[in-house]
């Protein structure tokens, strides 16, 4: 008899649930949130699992890798797709999710979420971590500003290079705001220098890849934005089609139909949020700030005069993932003009 097992995870414990092809609840545990217990748990002579469901979450990469490769059939799940799902269940609790997740892998109604690969995991981790950097050292100039002003000191417009010089202009001869502001400003050269490195690396790592290299023949396209397109679509194949990368990345608008009314609203907004706000900017430069003319700048154009320019930003936003993503599978780079060159 076949058995379908559901993990609802928590970061210390994990609900395991075991039903057989019937339905039926066979076994119910808690287990550590470790890949080595769960796989202990479940590679029990007694089971025969067809499919081991968890919900895509903080953890579930980690797990998800360590069940693979123990030999077991483990499925991602979509977390929209298991809430609207585990939503029809009265009682909340660890325990009723796992036997909802243990029934959505026996009926087959799920969608499985993709697992990126080890080395997108740490690309992911080195961008969120040197964005995180940058956001703290942009507060910390924010925050300098606004206790400045408190006092009649107005920094003014200043570039990142010239702004410790600029406060410390502001602040000569006043002894009890400097040693305030010099803990500050100490910070922010920390916080300025580890964004450096992890820049560094990043620019390293660009180097020496040679698909990110083809990516940024593409005009406002960065090093910045390729690994982060790399990093979130991870594997091309797994898209059929490279229209299909604008939906998956929340580019694409979301169709409200019933009965007779149709109604094309925002842009969904799903996916990964910070491939799709890199993508943005970039069309956004192309549109704005990219003097060299291509098809793909005129096309955006043409879309921003008759829609206006937002709507147009976000149409070449889309058309920047499908473009990028067919340069990826055909191995090609960016070309300037529609026409194809003889041979």
């Amino acid at each position: 008899m076949k058995h379908h097992a559901g993990l609802d995870v928590s970061v210390k414990e994990t609900s395991v649930c075991i039903v057989d092809e019937d339905g039926k609840v066979c076994r119910e545990m808690k287990v550590p949130s470790h890949p080595e217990d769960l796989a202990r748990a479940l590679k029990d002579g007694v089971w025969c699992l067809e499919r081991v469901g968890l919900e895509a979450g903080p953890l579930s990469q980690w797990l998800f890798s360590g069940l693979a490769e123990a030999g077991l059939p483990v499925v991602c799940i979509e977390t929209r797709h298991a809430k609207a799902f585990l939503r029809a269940q009265v009682n909340k609790s660890d325990r009723n999710d796992a036997r909802g997740i243990a029934q959505m892998m026996r009926v087959n109604l799920f969608r499985p979420v993709h697992v990126k690969t080890l080395t997108s995991q740490k690309r992911r981790a080195l961008l969120t971590a040197r964005k995180l950097l940058q956001e703290k050292a942009i507060a910390v100039d924010n925050d300098i500003r606004g206790l400045l002003r408190n006092f009649g000191l107005k920094v003014g417009p200043v570039g990142a290079s010239k702004f410790e010089a600029r406060i410390r202009e502001l602040i000569e001869g006043e002894r009890e705001l400097a040693e305030i502001i010099e803990s500050l400003l100490e910070a922010r050269r920390k916080l300025r220098e580890l964004f450096a490195v992890l820049h560094h690396k990043l620019l390293t790592i660009v180097r020496d890849d040679v698909v990110c290299r083809r990516l940024m023949t593409v005009p406002g396209i960065g090093p910045v934005v390729s690994m982060a397109f790399t990093a979130t679509i991870d594997v091309p194949a797994r898209f059929k089609s490279s229209k299909a990368v604008g939906a998956a990345l929340g580019l694409a608008p979301v169709l409200n139909q019933s009965g007779e009314s149709k109604r094309i609203g925002r842009i969904s907004l799903c996916g990964d949020g910070m491939a799709r706000t890199l993508l943005y900017e970039a069309a956004q430069v192309m549109l704005t700030r990219t003097t060299t003319w291509s098809w793909l700048k005129a096309w955006g154009m043409k879309v921003a005069a008759r829609r206006g320019l937002q709507k147009g930003i976000v149409a070449l936003a889309r058309r920047l993932a499908v473009v990028l993503h067919r340069m990826w599978v055909n191995g090609t780079e960016f070309r300037w003009t529609r026409e194809v060159p003889s041979i």
